[in-house]
């Protein structure tokens, strides 16, 4: 099978902030206790329900999730704030979500042992843009000092996935020979911390991808990309409602809709059968066996949704190092997830192995990808 593009480098950065579980529930359950005395007489009145304090037992049982990196630790557990402090920048000045790009994409280009002037493509694809204009990916692009063009994107969790197979378009259509993607997610702000269910999702974190046209590679720890196969329909299970009209209603601008939600339950149940017909699906059309796959990075939202998707695809669990998982130290990075599962566990695979690099989150969306080890 012939190689679209071939991924020559990875890196993923972590702000060095960690949140436990913990930490997290004192926080939290002190919000509570001080929700639940002010509002005692309508508690007891019946015309108000108590909130409900959270526990570490409930949040790793519930998402496998038991600590998460944060970009600013102290004003989330601050049961008074509940929210990172990030100060805004001046306009001449590196922003904080290019400042955030920069760690991961610098790793990529030591890893792809490339220099920057020789990127002529930038994409910057996640799901939460610091702002509209100027594009992240272009401060970026001067930040490097690559040549190109460069631009944003966003597709929720499948932003990574995506962006692979845009850059892959462009290298074998020839707009570009080398693609620099980076995935920064600075997830913590969008978070709404005081909501039980949704609380301990998401860590901050930052991926990069460097690729290149196939022909010009022939390095032993480089990955061909065989194929990509993208999915998308609409659903409102996973949203945030956060945008520049917001302003324009002032009374709904600090709703808790502007902020991450999700309903649960039907995520659950509408990805765990999609996901592995997804798989299954972009393989047969590429001829592959599902059994020739020697590893699985899929998207860090859930240990019990990975887990279930594995066992429709294969019929059993996994075996250690099949699908690795790093949700327990990293929780939901976003598109971010896959990425730094394949960026720690790729090089003890032979040359020949063949592994499946696969997101899925809001849209719904769901991006895959078929690697080679070269």
């Amino acid at each position: 099978m012939q190689a679209k593009a071939v991924i020559i480098g990875s890196g993923h950065y972590v702000p060095e902030p960690t949140i436990t579980n913990d930490e997290l529930c004192d926080a939290f359950n002190a919000y509570v206790t001080q929700i639940n005395t002010s509002n005692k007489a309508a508690i007891d009145a019946g015309t108000m329900i108590a909130l409900r304090e959270s526990s570490p037992e409930f949040i790793t049982k519930a998402s496998g999730i038991q600590e998460r990196h944060v970009i600013a630790k102290e004003g989330i557990l601050d049961p008074q704030r509940m929210q990172p402090l990030i100060p805004m920048r001046q306009d001449d000045e590196i922003s904080v979500q290019c400042e955030f790009a920069l760690q991961s994409a610098q790793k990529a280009l030591t890893a792809a042992n490339c220099d920057a002037k020789d990127i002529d493509l930038v994409i910057v694809s996640a799901s939460n843009l610091q702002r509209l204009y100027p594009g992240i990916a272009v401060e970026l692009q001067k930040a490097l000092g690559t040549r190109g063009f460069a631009y944003d994107m966003t597709v929720g969790c499948s932003s990574s996935t995506f962006a692979i197979q845009v850059a892959t378009d462009a290298i074998v259509s020839g707009s570009a020979t080398r693609a620099l993607i980076v995935n920064p997610e600075i997830m913590s702000p969008q978070i709404n911390w005081r909501d039980r269910d949704s609380h301990f999702i998401f860590g901050d974190a930052s991926t990069a991808l460097v690729l290149e046209t196939a022909q010009r590679t022939n390095k032993p720890k480089s990955w061909n990309i065989l194929g990509t196969k993208l999915y998308s329909k609409f659903s409102s299970t996973v949203r945030n409602n956060s945008g520049y009209m917001n302003r324009c209603d002032p009374q709904d601008i600090s709703e808790d809709d502007k902020l991450f939600y999700q309903q649960g339950r039907k995520v659950f149940k509408d990805i765990c059968p999609l996901i592995p017909v997804f798989i299954q699906e972009h393989l047969e059309e590429l001829k592959v066996p599902l059994s020739d796959i020697k590893r699985f990075w899929l998207h860090q939202a859930n240990s019990n949704i990975n887990l279930h998707i594995f066992k429709r695809m294969k019929g059993r669990e996994p075996n250690p190092g099949e699908m690795p998982m790093i949700l327990n130290e990293y929780g939901n990075t976003s598109s971010a997830g896959s990425l730094i599962s394949f960026d720690k566990y790729h090089d003890d695979l032979p040359s020949g192995a063949l592994g499946i690099l696969c997101s899925f989150g809001a849209g719904y969306s769901a991006g895959n990808v078929l690697l080679q080890r070269q």
